[in-house]
């Protein structure tokens, strides 16, 4: 999707925004962006229910801020640096903290054990949910925005923040990264049976 059909495509929501029709502008946004919003939170907090919380206060701050917005970049892109930052505070929010102080007497640390515990997949195949989540955050962050929500790379650059060769950069990596990725899976998956 190019600049200008994004631009487009929201027209109708603009226009009431420019009316001073709120709720009118809202009613539109909410199902053209609720998926995609969500998958932007799920792909960054891994967590189906806490990204679902986190949507819900995305789309109520969106709510609130509607009035305030000018118009001066694309109306997806606002949405998602919104959506981005909910999901920022999130993490930082929620980030575990583990003391490496609290044992028992036999210097076991099941904090620090349930850590270091890896996940069991049993599975043969591998989805591309299960790969994304193998990428380092940035690299997943731009796969999400340029192939699953069909942003530009300008699109994606304005939402994450970053320079377009930074995000071009970004894309190529993760690429490169889920191709090794996927031949590890094949390869597993052949030793195992």
């Amino acid at each position: 999707m190019t600049s200008s059909s994004a631009f487009q495509a929201d027209a109708d929501i603009r226009q009431r925004l420019q009316a001073k029709q709120f709720r009118e502008a809202f009613a539109l946004l909410l199902p053209r962006y609720r998926d995609k919003v969500f998958r932007l939170i799920f792909s960054m907090l891994r967590d189906r229910a806490m990204a679902e919380d986190t949507t819900q206060d995305v789309f109520l701050r969106i709510w609130r801020a509607l009035p305030g917005f000018a118009g001066q970049s694309q109306l997806s892109t606002w949405i998602y640096a919104i959506a981005k930052n909910g999901a920022l505070s999130e993490i930082r929010k929620r980030k575990p903290t583990v003391s490496l102080d609290q044992t028992d007497d036999d210097g076991y640390n099941p904090a620090l054990a349930n850590l270091a515990a890896a996940d069991a997949d049993d599975s043969a195949t591998v989805s591309v949910g299960q790969l994304l989540e193998q990428l380092p955050e940035r690299y997943r962050q731009a796969v999400v925005l340029f192939y699953m929500e069909d942003k530009s790379y300008e699109q994606t650059a304005a939402s994450l923040g970053l320079p377009l060769g930074t995000v071009k950069a970004l894309l190529h990596r993760a690429r490169k990264r889920l191709i090794e990725l996927t031949k590890e899976a094949q390869t597993a998956a052949a030793v195992a049976t």
